[in-house]
């Protein structure tokens, strides 16, 4: 797969960086992890190829194929998920579908990037954690997502003619889900034509005790059409999509989804130069008109929120040879994104009688160029060097409260904020200046060592930055943190910038493939929270939330990674092998070692996997140890450990695959680390506080999908 997205489904190449010296392993040793030797490994870089078919994990969202991955996930909607890196999450992580930059247009990130696309529509996925290089995208400090919908596939005819499709349908039984998906191609020589779609229907789920976790309830669809037309030197693709979510539901939220519709079109053009270069264009279009509000009695109440945003982007990038072992990647990127956020008033009610303004006409545009440079120094050494700048500005208009009355009696706090945030100048102009430097060092012919030091930048969100109301009503709207507190935006935030170590070693042999990486990542100016005041809806201590302001601070955050996958035995009754890895991360403030929030405890797997021809089977033990490292600014909460065991099959007959799962095994009962507090439950009974969500109990899974 290559480094830079714009190149993925390139025609005449399958990668960007060409060296003889690469070892793409990945940090995944998983069978259905597969790694192309021509690709450059990058540090903590995973990889996922082939058509839908070929993986397990063939319906639901994007989610289910990348936790595979080494990605972690702060539980939010069921298809809403936020990702985490390394321990940072959201916006710090760049998310790329299709090469587009899609922006969480919501206050709570309800539609982050990765919840427009299903994980059937998925035909690539690359994940570089840390040190990504400045080719592979900028305003992230923790790395970048890519997943790849367009590739287009042609025929060998001259007439357009059918080529390929399938159809996949599943179950899940602890949240009695339907699952749907399906893609079909036509197409000639030159000419490519295809359609994917999914459907996913969920009730809310029950945990290990039997009981429903309330407000988990959801309903998705995603479309895409694809057109796209080749010659011997050049390649163009248009792709339209659409996505209709009617509700998801958000048991760490104040609120619901009850709409999200989204339009998005794609143009790439391709184009092969002398001396076996190469250069792209896309651009880029994506819009979406998003609610809030409650849908279900499982979270009641009466207020709507209305959200439409807009991204617009351009990206140019050559690849230009240098030689017999250099290469020069140069890009030029603009995106726009523009942002309305408004809250109906709810006549009869405090709030009224105005509606509340939250971002209008908020703009936040980034321009960026970078250069990049690839040289094999020797037949065991492999260097690559980068730069990347960005400008990055952000705007917003006037705002107003629901009322610049006092409020029964008490000063109206957020009216007051109104007049200070409108009195203000509230432009903002951030430089990014980002610098990666990799290095990798063939010690063998299976045995390879990488080492990355990287640069990195990210520049505030509108949220982050023009959030202003100071309430407790307003201020619980903000943050997609899932904690239950409320949040106040600072107009005077810096960008983050992140400097990153890390190195790995990588083993490849007959039996035994190992990989191990320990990372380590100073920032500064990390986007955090103070506490600024607190709430307490009920009588009890244990309802007490905080406010919190955004503010920079310093941290650290370090870890490490080691994944092995050991091939016992292969006999007539099949081919046998052991994978284990092991995940540990950290992360703290620099002033007083505070723990940052979300972090994840140390987690292990251990799975034994047998394939006989097209049969394949895994039995997988996990462990989570204790999370008692915990935010107390956001009263988080610590979970204790817990072990899942899963089972799975998959058979494969002719164009058939039927796959059979049983997660979560015996039943465990076990609270989510990631997962936040279960503001559903505390609307509902607040008798007992804000409590840690918990996970799915024992779930009988079966899916089907047979190519035609």
């Amino acid at each position: 797969m290559a480094a830079n997205s714009a190149y993925l489904s390139h025609p005449f190449k399958t990668s960007v960086i060409s060296s003889s010296l690469a070892i793409a392993m990945g940090l995944s040793l998983a069978p259905q992890a597969m790694a192309d030797d021509s690709e450059l490994a990058n540090i903590e870089r995973l990889e996922v190829h082939g058509q839908q078919t070929e993986n397990r994990n063939t319906l639901g969202s994007a989610e289910n194929l990348l936790k595979g991955q080494g990605v972690d996930f702060s539980e939010a909607g069921g298809v809403s998920a936020l990702p985490i890196l390394n321990g940072m999450m959201g916006d710090r992580i760049k998310v790329l579908v299709d090469g587009a930059d899609i922006t969480a247009s919501c206050a709570n990130q309800m539609n982050p990037p990765l919840s427009y696309i299903s994980a059937n529509q998925v035909t690539t996925a690359e994940v570089i954690a840390g040190v990504s290089p400045v080719s592979a995208g900028g305003d992230n400090i923790a790395g970048v997502i890519k997943v790849s919908s367009l590739n287009p596939k042609f025929g060998e005819s001259d007439s357009i003619k059918w080529n390929s499709g399938d159809i996949s349908t599943g179950y899940r039984s602890v949240s009695d889900t339907l699952l749907l998906g399906t893609h079909a191609t036509v197409a000639s020589k030159n000419i490519s034509l295809s359609y994917q779609g999914a459907y996913e229907d969920a009730n809310s789920y029950k945990d290990g005790n039997g009981d429903k976790v309330i407000d988990t309830l959801y309903r998705a669809q995603n479309h895409a059409l694809t057109a796209a037309w080749r010659d011997e030197t050049q390649q163009v693709a248009i792709k339209l999509t659409h996505q209709n979510i009617p509700f998801q539901g958000f048991p760490n939220q104040y609120m619901d989804m009850t709409d999200n519709k989204s339009y998005g079109a794609l143009a790439r053009y391709q184009l092969k130069l002398n001396d076996d270069g190469e250069f792209s264009a896309q651009f880029n279009w994506h819009g979406v008109k998003h609610e809030m509000g409650f849908f279900t009695p499982e979270k009641a109440g009466k207020m709507p929120m209305n959200t439409e945003g807009d991204d617009y982007s351009y990206q140019l990038h050559w690849r230009l040879p240098m030689g017999d072992d250099s290469t020069l990647l140069v890009g030029q990127e603009f995106y726009s994104y523009q942002l309305d956020d408004v809250w109906p008033a709810v006549p009869g009610t405090m709030m009224a009688p105005n509606d509340y303004i939250n971002i209008n006409d908020g703009e936040r545009r980034r321009a960026a160029v970078y250069g990049e440079w690839q040289q094999d120094l020797s037949p065991s050494w492999w260097l690559s060097a980068g730069v990347r700048f960005e400008y990055v500005t952000t705007n917003t208009g006037e705002v107003q409260a629901y009322s610049d009355m006092p409020m029964m009696g008490m000063p109206n706090m957020d009216a007051a904020a109104a007049q200070a945030f409108n009195e203000m100048d509230r432009k903002r102009d951030d430089n990014l200046i980002d610098a990666t430097l990799l290095a990798r060092y063939q010690l063998s012919a299976n045995q390879q060592l990488e080492f990355g030091l990287a640069r990195k930048n990210r520049a505030p969100n509108l949220y982050e930055r023009y959030s202003w109301g100071r309430g407790t009503m307003a201020t619980t709207m903000i943050g997609w943190y899932g904690d239950g507190n409320g949040y106040v935006g600072n107009p005077d935030l810096k960008p983050e910038t992140a400097h990153t170590l890390s190195a790995a070693y990588k083993y490849n042999g007959d039996s035994w493939q190992v990989s191990t990486t320990a990372w380590y990542t100073a920032v500064t100016d990390y986007i955090d929270a103070e506490v600024i005041g607190s709430f307490n809806r009920t009588s009890s201590a244990d309802g007490k939330r905080n406010i919190l302001q955004f503010t920079n601070l310093d941290a650290n955050l370090y870890g490490a990674r080691f994944n092995a996958l050991y091939q016992f035995a292969e006999t007539s009754t099949g081919k046998w092998q052991v994978l284990g890895k092991v995940n540990v991360t950290r992360g703290e403030r620099d002033e007083g070692n505070e723990p940052l929030y979300q972090i994840k405890p140390l987690q292990t797997e251990l799975a034994l996997q047998h394939q006989l021809g097209n049969w394949e089977n895994s039995l997988s033990w996990q462990w989570v140890a204790t999370k008692d490292r915990v935010d107390e600014r956001r009263l988080e909460n610590e979970t204790d450990s817990y072990s899942l065991l899963n089972l799975n099959s998959s058979m494969k007959w002719q164009d058939l695959t039927v796959t059979f799962a049983v997660n979560n095994l015996f039943d465990s009962y076990y609270e989510l680390p990631l997962g936040g507090v279960s503001v559903a439950e505390f609307k509902a009974d607040n008798t007992n506080g804000f409590n840690q969500i918990a996970g799915a109990g024992r779930s009988f899974e079966l899916s089907a999908s047979y190519a035609f």
